[in-house]
C-alpha cells in the first residue's frame, strides 16, 4: 500500500546535503537544480566527476566539498541526499540523520529513505508530482512523458488569470472555493 504523503519543498529555506559525486549524484543535483536555482546546497564527496564539477562553477552559492563526509557536515542541514555506492557510508548516514531528526534518501535504496525524489511534471506554476512509491523509476518516467504531452502549453497562462480571479472574490472560504470550482470546472476537458 503506498503510504507516502507528497509535499513540496521549498529548498531554498532549507538546507540540503548531497553526499556523492558522480553520475547519480550529478542526475540528484540537477533534479534539485531544475526545481529552485536558489537552493541551499552543500556537496560532500571524495571525488567529482569533471562535468559535475564544470556544472557546479554555474552555481556560486553551493558549497563543495572534495573530502570524506563527516558528521559534522550533518549540522544545521534538514535534508539530505545519498547517491553514493558506498554501502556502509549509505547506512551510517541512514543512522545519523535518523538520530538528527533529518530527512533521508538514498539513492537506489526504497528501504533507507524517507522520502523519494519523485518524476517531476512542469509547465510554468503546475508542477505534478509523480510517484510510484520507489517501484518503478521508469514507470514514473513515462507517466511524466504522457502529461508532458497531455497538458497544454497555455496552463500557466490559465493559473495566473485564476490567481486574478482568486484575489478578486470576495466572500468567506467556502463561497470562494465554490466560485472557484465553477469556474474552472471545464477548464480541462477530456473524453472517457
Amino acid at each position: 500500500m503506498n503510504q507516502l504523503f507528497p509535499i513540496f519543498v521549498k529548498l531554498n529555506q532549507i538546507d540540503t546535503l548531497l553526499v556523492g559525486g558522480g553520475k547519480v549524484a550529478l542526475e540528484k543535483f540537477q533534479a534539485l537544480i531544475s526545481n529552485d536555482e536558489s537552493l541551499k546546497l552543500t556537496i560532500v564527496t571524495r571525488e567529482i566527476i569533471p562535468e559535475f564539477e564544470e556544472l557546479l562553477q554555474n552555481y556560486a552559492q553551493i558549497q563543495l566539498n572534495i573530502r570524506p563526509f563527516a558528521p559534522d557536515d550533518l549540522t544545521d542541514k534538514q535534508l539530505v541526499i545519498a547517491a553514493t555506492n558506498n554501502i556502509e557510508l549509505n547506512e551510517q548516514l541512514r543512522n545519523l540523520t535518523r538520530q538528527n531528526n533529518i530527512l533521508f534518501n538514498a539513492a537506489d535504496k526504497p528501504e533507507l529513505c524517507d522520502f523519494y525524489l519523485g518524476s517531476i511534471v512542469k509547465k510554468g506554476n503546475l508542477k505534478i508530482a509523480i510517484s510510484t512509491n520507489g517501484k518503478s523509476p521508469t514507470i514514473a518516467k513515462r507517466v511524466k512523458e504522457l502529461l508532458n504531452d497531455l497538458l497544454p502549453e497555455e496552463i500557466d497562462e490559465t493559473l495566473s488569470l485564476m490567481s486574478t480571479y482568486r484575489e478578486q472574490l470576495r466572500g468567506d472560504f467556502e463561497y470562494k472555493v465554490k466560485q472557484l470550482n465553477e469556474h474552472t470546472k471545464n477548464i480541462l476537458r477530456y473524453e472517457r
